[in-house]
């Protein structure tokens, strides 16, 4: 698949590159999670550049130092001794080929030096504080287990805090990007097909190109290819969390299958984890891993009560909705079986992944500060609650867009919608010239 997208990212990498070479020398952070490009990304940056590429595998001090020695030879073509069993001292011999040359230092998967050595990052500043204002050293530090990236850089007391120049949080593609692919891979596609890639995917990179390369673009190839022994989808929310929860991960898988399946509520969650208050994991999956989100109706105070809560990560949702929810399918290798599944209740599922991906599309195009759902918390007619899906409102709070989501215009009743929409005009925005419209498949 080709490259993609990553202009302001590639901008941000270049401009730093060129005040590391031509002044002194520059850190920069790349976090994100596995898969998303930050390999693919740096390297595209380097292009025509000199780079010293070292990955952190999970190994000992003395192993990584034996590997790095023949990169670095190859790479600056400079004279390393043998027998260096510290990753500071090469840290250091690096920093001063970097008063003779330029090139960019690459450290990929850099938070496993936690596992390693921790002082590796204590020894790291102080080489880095000596030698960074006499060299011109691009240093990028990537990392994939987001909290143990933001306590590298971000968590007050720690060696490498303040250190970094930049920090970039690399994301999946956007809507358009998605579009885009589509249209070069397969341009008859139909807007289910683009919902479906962007349902199980998010736009992470590696994901999307899996599928392209296997020329699976349409909404029932993207589900067999997922869906079928040897699948890289398979085993993959292990791959991204076991690591993240550790021994606790049990508990924590209970709850993101909880809310992937539907319930948002603290208490509808608690229920089906079988746990009397889940609002302490609840706040570490939000805060300390970032895979969860509360979601409170749009301007509502932020201490309110009223809060649902929604997985942030496509690919994970469908996840745990299907492939760890039914593992006895796995298991006793029913794919087929699991792919039939998945079609029926796709056009549920779907739904809600068409709501974010209206919500994300309406971000990208900088037109709104605000973009949320609404609903009552106190619902006096249980079968006719007043809910909207989305809610946009532009700068100044003068101009809003509500927006009701079909898949299918026929499902749309615009009595009711109306109905809705003088309630949130009543109860949240008097003063708001409000547009409303019923967004389908169709307006994709």
């Amino acid at each position: 698949m080709d490259f993609y997208d990553r202009e302001q990212e590639l901008q941000e990498l270049t401009k730093m590159r060129e005040i590391a070479f031509n002044n002194h020398s520059q850190m920069t952070a790349i976090m994100g999670c596995r898969r998303i490009g930050k390999t693919t990304l740096v390297k595209k940056s380097c292009e025509g550049s000199i780079m010293v590429y070292l990955f952190v595998a999970r190994s000992t001090e003395k192993e990584l130092c034996s590997s790095y020695i023949s990169v670095i030879k190859e790479a600056l073509g400079i004279f390393i001794p043998s027998g260096i069993n510290s990753f500071v001292e090469i840290f250091q011999l690096l920093m001063e080929a970097a008063r003779e040359r330029c090139f960019t230092l690459f450290i990929d998967e850099f938070q496993e030096f936690y596992k390693i050595n921790p002082s590796i990052y204590s020894g790291m500043q102080d080489v880095w504080d000596s030698y960074k204002d006499t060299t011109h050293i691009h240093l990028i530090a990537g990392g994939s287990v987001q909290t143990m990236m933001h306590k590298v850089f971000l968590e007050y007391g720690e060696p490498l805090y303040g250190c970094c120049d930049s920090i970039i949080r690399l994301k999946g593609f956007t809507p358009s990007v998605l579009k885009r692919i589509m249209k070069d891979y397969n341009p008859q596609y139909e807007n289910d097909d683009l919902l479906a890639l962007y349902s199980i995917t998010g736009g992470v990179p590696k994901y999307v190109e899996l599928l392209v390369d296997r020329g699976a673009l349409s909404r029932d190839k993207i589900f067999e290819q997922t869906i079928r022994e040897y699948s890289l989808f398979i085993e993959e929310g292990n791959i991204l969390l076991i690591q993240e929860f550790g021994k606790d991960y049990g508990v924590y898988y209970a709850i993101l299958c909880a809310i992937a399946s539907g319930r948002n509520t603290s208490a509808e969650i608690s229920q089906s984890v079988g746990l009397k208050n889940v609002n302490g994991h609840l706040s570490k999956l939000e805060e300390d891993y970032e895979l969860i989100r509360k979601k409170r109706p749009i301007l509502s105070k932020p201490g309110s009560q009223t809060v649902r809560y929604e997985l942030k990560d496509n690919f994970l949702r469908f996840w745990f909705r299907y492939i760890y929810k039914y593992q006895s399918y796995i298991q006793t290798g029913m794919y087929a079986a699991l792919v039939d599944l998945i079609k029926a209740d796709y056009p549920t599922y779907s739904g809600l992944l068409l709501e974010k991906y209206f919500r994300e599309s309406l971000q990208e195009s900088h037109q709104y500060h605000m973009i949320g759902a609404w609903w009552e918390s106190s619902r006096k007619a249980i079968d006719n609650p007043n809910e909207i899906d989305i809610v946009a409102l532009k700068p100044g709070d003068k101009e809003a867009l509500v927006a009701e989501v079909k898949r299918n215009r026929k499902s749309f009743r615009p009595e009711d919608f109306n109905r809705k929409v003088e309630a949130l005009r009543t109860k949240v925005l008097p003063h708001t010239s409000i547009t409303s419209v019923c967004l389908t498949l169709d307006d994709m």
